[in-house]
């Protein structure tokens, strides 16, 4: 046994199961049952504790690749992105998806395909052949997308997107509510004359819209149309699509709360604001979506914005796949929406008294 701990000080050979079972003083299958996640009902608590710290002072860690082979596993969860690795958001999904599966003693093995539909199926195609339990497939922006090639033979889920043939379980934000809660944002503070700028016509932008009109609809107030500009996605749309909600108007015409489709149309309505000389959020209150990192916070003033649940969505998404591989059973193509918070800083105020 003194030998043993010599070789692990000296780090010349890896401990094994049977080095564990001889320091604890048992047998080599008692050290299989606790790591094997057998050991209720055949081992004493004792018993089990003892095995644990011969492992730890061993430094010993189960062969994923052997325990694999016994449970017809990898212990790997794939994890295939359109652009989202290299997007502002991809580290919150990407850790909570990893730390999930962390936590059920897998890893997740990421490939970024670039938006290639092509590379998308050569990635799923390398994962099963690499026998992952099961994929998790990424996109960057809500939308329906094609599901690759392969995906339906493995355990699967998509995360910030939707099947176009509606075959497997989504987890995405729930926009429409997000678009409640920014309305409310601005009614919970007096405002009643409240414009949206940005956005085009895809899912997220015609839901949050929908959630807009929701909540300022259940307080009778009516958006004139003018007041609703679809300029994009940038920070150069927010200028133009607020230069032409407020310029020219006198205050008691204009609006005194402006609802962004994401925080870089927000930068660009602050931008407009200062060039009016229309003060934020004395005069007018702006409310961000998607809680950009390393730009929100850093606004003049700092924005307030409805974040989206990226964390939550690699969370969810993991959680899915991963309880699919334990029960065997694919879950049902259904679409579960995660709440999108608020994060609260300095652009919105109570609505000024004119």
């Amino acid at each position: 046994m003194g030998g043993t701990e010599e070789r692990q000080a000296t780090g010349s050979a890896r401990p094994t199961s049977r080095d564990v079972a001889r320091l604890a003083g048992v047998s080599h299958t008692a050290v299989s049952f606790v790591f094997n996640g057998r050991a209720e009902g055949n081992l004493s608590p004792a018993t089990q504790e003892r095995i644990r710290d011969a492992a730890a002072r061993l430094g010993y860690r189960p062969d994923p690749v052997a325990r694999g082979l016994r449970r017809r596993r990898t212990a790997v969860i794939g994890l295939v992105t359109d652009e989202i690795a290299s997007s502002p958001f991809a580290g919150r999904l990407l850790r909570g998806a990893m730390e999930t599966a962390w936590g059920s003693d897998h890893l997740v093995l990421t490939i970024d395909s670039g938006g290639d539909p092509a590379k998308e199926d050569a990635a799923v195609a390398e994962l099963l052949d690499r026998r992952v339990d099961g994929i998790i497939y990424a996109a960057m922006s809500l939308r329906r997308v094609r599901v690759p090639e392969g995906l339906h033979r493995t355990h699967s889920v998509l995360a910030n997107c939707l099947p176009e043939d509606d075959s497997l379980p989504s987890v995405i934000p729930a926009e429409r509510a997000g678009g409640r809660t920014a309305a409310r944002l601005l009614l919970d503070e007096g405002h009643r004359r409240v414009a949206m700028v940005g956005g085009q016509d895809d899912i997220a932008s015609v839901d949050r819209l929908r959630g807009f009109r929701d909540a300022l609809r259940a307080e009778g107030i009516t958006v004139p149309k003018e007041w609703v500009v679809r300029s994009g996605g940038e920070i150069s749309g927010g200028y133009e699509g607020a230069m032409r909600v407020l310029d020219g108007l006198p205050a008691d015409r204009r609006p005194t709360g402006i609802f962004c489709y994401n925080d870089r149309v927000a930068a660009g309505v602050l931008h407009a604001a200062t060039r009016l000389g229309i003060a934020v959020p004395g005069e007018l209150s702006v409310v961000g979506y998607d809680d950009q990192e390393h730009m929100s916070e850093f606004l003049t003033p700092p924005l307030t914005s409805v974040a989206l649940p990226h964390r939550a969505m690699g969370e969810a998404a993991a959680r899915l796949v991963l309880d699919s591989i334990d029960t065997g059973r694919t879950p049902p193509a259904t679409v579960r929406r995660l709440a999108c918070p608020v994060i609260t800083r300095a652009s919105v105020g109570p609505a000024p008294s004119r």
